[in-house]
């Protein structure tokens, strides 16, 4: 019945404007900028101002997200509010929340924190093929143009339109007329080496500034007598400027996007419109600027304001212009009202399809909304196995299909990752770590892995764990882990080394465990530990073996390990051993111990005020023996004056309270990395013998600090002092847990 009224609505429009066919008929080019695009919707401004309007119209990059809002219904001001109140800058960044990571991707993460996509396969080395996989920017554009579907051909839109991308193949121009909207404005704005091309119809398509960046041959091919072209290009920069090799490149790109530019100018005719905004010199990846650009655009089309008002219509004319973009966009406005009748995964990857239905969180019958698709994509991006997820809808009389897109990593599937950390206290010692991992995935159709890693540096690590999903939704698991490990402990006496001893141990563990949500895991198993504590110092060495059962408890949705504003961690380890020792003496000492180590960190935060929680117990139950199984205290946010691990013993009670203020967003206008100046009150101590432990020997620490998170982990700088008169300096960069 809706249908049938449109039908006849739109027949009525189009008698009305019967006797408007005369006028000729104008097309709208929008050319490529960047963030200079907001340029377009000043031009647009200016035109729906004066009555103009536009019959067809096709953009590049930037031009082809305006073009598509407008032909979608989207009038000037309503893309002007989502344009430019939109993190534009958050597009340029596929990296995923770490709150967002299930557990134990956040401890892999947390551990490997230097964040590459290296894999290895059929013998050779992988990488993607553009440093962001376009997933963000992907998201983005959904949420602008809303939960449309795919179309049969873009000239069923408001306005008919074109998007014109690169064939990175052929470096030819390439022309997307229909699909979806969102991947043809994406596949125009896809800026080659930063984001991965997008496939369409067997090409790989990038930025259409190579190919067309102002594609006045496209609309005069759609039947547009008279082009309004608005050329946003960049302008070439003085030799003096050309004094780096980006400089160099950023030149040969503009050289490249103008020479396209020229070739579709010498279309234009007499009658033709061209206008050019003084964005020339305008940074075309510095959002910020947009607003600027929108006044420069409406400024530079008012100076064309005599030519554009000869092709003014009448009030009455243009009113009726309008309802019909208007009902044009209404049509598929109300489908987005119809439910789900199924769901559809075209799924390339080894994830099961019960696994992404049960994380998209959508069920038939459902009338879904944008807020809601866009979190159910991002749940399932999150679960760091795939390039690319994204989803499609279909309009069908019964209701809408959703097709949900998934696509494994290019470079796997198996990979590398790094980790790397450097803490310093400005005395002769310094702790440098460097972590390298090599891991087998999709060993079994329900994701088994197998991770070998290899860690240099003042502790020496060879470990091996297979990790094996026992169920297609991948809740439980088994795990089996080898590992050789060469660590020095170091006594300290008034914060100064007295006493170091090298351990080296042989170590192994096989449990079972279940992930209970995807921010948690309990895990019980078996584990035995085999190796040997000397000093140079000694002709002997003290060698021991332990073996027991253990029970793991972890909860972790903490959004960042070292400077967190929401979120909690907690892990909570039983371990039940027999240890055997052979001492100095030659006896052999075997007893049972019994230990317990719980850990928590909290925070919340205020505006650009956060405020964190430290806590940690450990304690282990064998005071007439020597264990080896021991806890430590010293360094940043772990009693601060303290030299790293100053503290060694088998019973540990620490506390924290730490201020962290944003100085770099709320003081600085810093957006992409916050800039944290803070403090921190902290309390604990160690003992040797748990019935010597007592609270009126805690030792009150503070620190103030300056520190950042970085794309490679945390930073920081800072003082700290301790109440028996010790006091640090320390620096550190890369992961500090």
């Amino acid at each position: 019945m809706i249908r049938s009224l449109t039908f006849f609505l739109m027949l009525s429009l189009s008698f009305s404007l019967f006797a408007t066919e005369a006028r000729p008929k104008i097309g709208l080019v929008l050319s490529g900028g960047g963030a200079k695009g907001a340029a377009h919707i000043g031009v647009l401004k200016v035109l729906e101002e004066n009555r103009i309007p536009v019959d067809y119209i096709a953009g590049t990059s930037i031009g082809a997200y305006v073009a598509g809002m407008y032909a979608l219904g989207y009038s000037a001001a309503e893309i002007e509010k989502i344009m430019l109140n939109e993190s534009w800058s958050d597009g340029y960044s596929d990296t995923i929340p770490r709150q967002d990571l299930s557990y134990r991707n956040k401890q892999q993460r947390d551990r490997f924190n230097i964040p590459v996509n290296i894999g290895y396969s059929e013998e050779e080395i992988k990488v993607p093929n553009g440093l962001l996989r376009g997933q963000t920017m992907s998201q983005l554009l959904q949420r602008s143009t809303g939960l449309v579907n795919q179309f049969g051909h873009f000239d069923e839109l408001a306005i008919p339109y074109r998007a014109v991308a690169t064939d990175l193949e052929t470096s030819k121009a390439v022309v997307i007329s229909h699909g979806s909207i969102v991947k043809a404005m994406q596949a125009s704005a896809t800026v080659p080496g930063a984001l991965q091309p997008l496939e369409f119809e067997g090409k790989l398509l990038i930025d259409g500034g190579i190919g067309n960046n102002m594609p006045v041959d496209v609309v005069k091919a759609l039947g547009a007598d008279i082009i309004i072209a608005v050329d946003i290009g960049s302008s070439l920069v003085k030799k003096e400027e050309l004094t780096s090799a980006l400089a160099v490149l950023n030149q040969l790109s503009t050289m490249l996007t103008n020479a396209s530019t020229d070739k579709q100018k010498s279309l234009l005719t007499d009658d033709d419109i061209l206008i050019r905004p003084d964005v020339g010199e305008m940074s075309t990846t510095d959002f910020t600027i947009m607003p600027k650009a929108f006044s420069l655009g409406e400024k530079a089309a008012i100076e064309h304001l005599t030519s554009l008002k000869g092709l003014s219509v009448e009030q009455h004319d243009f009113a009726l212009y309008l309802a019909k973009k208007k009902q044009l966009r209404r049509r598929w406005l109300e489908d987005i009202n119809h439910p789900v009748v199924n769901i559809v995964f075209d799924n390339h990857s080894k994830v099961s399809d019960s696994v992404l239905r049960e994380t998209l969180g959508i069920e038939e019958g459902e009338v879904v909304s944008q807020e809601q698709l866009a979190k159910g994509i991002a749940a399932i991006y999150s679960l760091d196995k795939f390039e690319r997820v994204d989803a499609e809808f279909i309009d069908t009389d019964q209701g809408r299909v959703l097709s949900l897109n998934t696509h494994a990593k290019s470079w796997g599937p198996n990979y590398f990752q790094l980790g790397f950390s450097w803490e310093d206290d400005f005395t002769l010692d310094s702790a440098v770590s460097f972590d390298l991992s090599y891991t087998f995935t999709d060993l079994t159709d329900i994701g088994g892995e197998w991770r070998n890693e290899l860690r240099l540096g003042y502790e020496k690590l060879v470990a091996s764990e297979l990790y094996l999903p026992l169920d297609y939704d991948q809740s439980f698991y088994a795990r089996a882990e080898l590992g050789y490990e060469l660590k020095d402990w170091n006594f300290y006496e008034s914060n100064a080394k007295a006493l170091q001893l090298s351990q080296s141990l042989y170590r192994g563990d096989i449990g079972i465990g279940f992930n209970y949500i995807k921010e948690g895991m309990i895990e019980f198993g078996l584990t035995g530990e085999s190796g040997e504590l000397e000093n140079k110092a000694f002709i002997d060495t003290i060698e021991y073996d332990t073996f027991g059962a253990y029970l793991k408890f972890g909860y972790d949705d903490l959004n960042s390990i070292n400077f967190p504003t929401e979120g909690n961690r907690f892990t909570f380890n039983l371990f039940y051993r027999q240890e055997n020792t052979l001492d100095l003496f030659g006896i052999d000492r075997s007893d049972n111990s019994f230990q317990v180590e719980a850990d928590w960190r909290g925070a919340l935060s205020f505006g650009n005020h956060a405020f964190v929680g430290i806590a940690s117990l450990a304690t282990v139950d064998m005071d007439d023996s020597f264990s080896v199984h021991m806890s430590e205290l010293g360094g940043f946010l772990n009693l601060s004056g303290y030299h790293k691990n100053a503290l060694v013993g088998p019973h540990k009670v620490f506390g924290a309270f730490v201020y962290q203020y944003d100085l770099g967003q709320d003081v600085l206008g810093m957006t992409d990395y916050p800039l944290y100046l803070g403090g921190s009150l902290e309390a604990g101590n160690v003992w040797a013998i748990r019935s010597e432990a007592n609270l009126d020997d805690l030792i009150y620490s503070g620190s103030l600090f300056l520190g950042t998170d970085t794309g490679i982990g945390p930073a920081a700088l800072g003082f700290g002092w301790a109440d028996d008169g010790e006091k640090a300096i320390f620096l550190f960069i890369g992961k500090n847990w």
